[in-house]
């Protein structure tokens, strides 16, 4: 895996979780995030909520499966923080945009919103450190 040890190679915060911890918290929320999002996107295709309601979760959908191959693929740290910080937004303007409608899909979240806080003060700190790699 040359990705790992590009990864490895990096100034990293002491705090920082091993890739078999991110792994696994990735596992959790996957499941999560799939029922959360598929419900809100279901709702909106039955016109049981607005549409515009998804147009975050789309966002966000997005904004996090591109994450993996900016950061390990391009090897782009500016880009990925600028990803990240986008995955961060689109999840609390989520939470914000289906809670009048469907408060479980927002408390959801809360994991999600919880790890990618972290993550996304993790990508910024190995971002700066490794700037110009």
């Amino acid at each position: 895996m040359i990705w790992l040890d590009w990864y490895n190679s990096l100034n990293k915060p002491s705090w920082t979780p091993a890739p078999g911890t991110i792994g696994l918290i990735w596992q959790i929320l996957y499941p999560i995030i799939i029922v959360s999002f598929g419900s809100v996107f279901i709702l909106a295709f039955q016109r049981k909520i607005p549409g515009v309601v998804a147009i975050p979760f789309v966002i966000n959908l997005v904004a996090n499966l591109i994450f993996t191959p900016i950061q390990f693929g391009m090897r782009n740290l500016p880009l990925a923080a600028a990803d990240i910080l986008v995955v961060w937004l689109s999840l609390l303007w989520c939470i914000a945009a289906i809670w009048r409608h469907v408060r479980w899909v927002a408390w959801a979240q809360i994991p999600y919103f919880l790890w990618v806080s972290l993550a996304t003060i993790l990508q910024f700190s190995i971002t700066t450190t490794n700037w110009g790699r």
